[in-house]
């Protein structure tokens, strides 16, 4: 019995299937991300049909890592400002996906949403236009489940055209330009392996940049996107409406207390034993407090007039 006229029909098929899924580009910003980059790469190989590596000049391996797995790289000077560096590659990457995902270097996906989004794109109806995924923290060897940080809903994958990083110094998101999202059920896994020395330096670099927004809501110098201007992801919406209309509102030094108090007492924060204990004290308190601190600085070297306060924050923080 012959099955070659079925068994090319069968080829035929799973050939049009194929060439018919949508294809993902997935954009990594780095700098000397050699330890992390394979991991991530590797994690999106199920579903991404391109990997663009934008770097800021690295002086480790990152760039041969990057080109030896497939990647394209392309380079642009770092200007403290993540939303600049990420737009700048949407603008200047040769993309040839249909979607886009952003993914941090030290982030991976997990099997399971590799194979979700390899799965569910292709079915997805024309409107809907964004995917938000939930990302979950490793911190010290540990998943930290508690503490109000999962899941945490991030914009993470949209139709190329439809999707922009927002105008802000920190904790910036993913904007939807049009068209309707939804909500993919597997997990975006950030798990950092470098040590705490390095952990708190970065953060001590975040800190200066999340004090520049919490002045500039104070003293209005910069032209950033407001809370009505985020499209869809009503957890996004509902924690900076919080951050900015609750939490900044309240007293320097007294709200990383209660922060750390609401996280690690009150949603259960303490379950995650020793990893969990050190992520809230050091994310949730000290962070805080440092950037409360840096606020402070920046309003008694002002006098707390308006022009001095920028002049501190672009000449002296380098912010602009």
């Amino acid at each position: 019995m012959s099955h070659g006229p079925a068994s090319a029909t069968a080829g035929d098929s799973r050939l049009s299937a194929i060439e018919s899924r949508p294809s993902v580009t997935v954009l990594i910003l780095t700098y000397n991300e050699e330890k992390h980059l394979a991991r991530a790469i590797e994690s999106v190989r199920p579903f991404a049909a391109q990997v663009v590596v934008v770097d800021s000049f690295s002086t480790d391996g990152t760039v041969a890592i990057a080109r030896a797995l497939g990647a394209t790289v392309l380079q642009n000077r770092w200007e403290n400002n993540y939303a600049r560096q990420f737009n700048w590659g949407l603008d200047h990457a040769p993309i040839t996906g249909q979607w886009v995902m952003r993914l941090d270097a030290d982030e991976y996906a997990t099997p399971e949403l590799a194979q979700e989004i390899a799965s569910r794109l292709p079915a997805l109806p024309a409107g809907v236009n964004g995917v938000y995924v939930k990302r979950r923290i490793h911190f010290l060897g540990r998943w930290i489940r508690h503490g109000a940080v999962y899941p945490m809903w991030v914009l993470r994958l949209w139709r190329l055209g439809y999707g922009r990083c927002e105008n802000r110094w920190m904790d910036e998101h993913i904007r939807l330009t049009g068209g309707e999202s939804l909500r993919f059920a597997h997990d975006l896994v950030d798990e950092n392996l470098n040590d705490l020395t390095w952990w708190t330096d970065k953060h001590n670099r975040y800190a200066v940049r999340e004090a520049a927004d919490l002045l500039n809501l104070k003293y209005r110098f910069a032209d950033f996107d407001a809370i009505d201007t985020m499209t869809g992801g009503e957890q996004s919406k509902i924690k900076r409406w919080l951050k900015e209309r609750v939490y900044a509102r309240l007293p320097l030094f007294v709200r990383p207390a209660g922060y750390f108090v609401y996280r690690y007492f009150l949603r259960l924060g303490f379950l995650d034993g020793v990893p969990g204990l050190a992520w809230h004290a050091l994310q949730g308190f000290w962070y805080r407090f440092l950037v409360d601190a840096k606020v402070y600085e920046a309003e008694r070297r002002s006098g707390g007039e308006r022009d001095a306060v920028v002049e501190v924050v672009e000449k002296e923080w380098g912010l602009k």
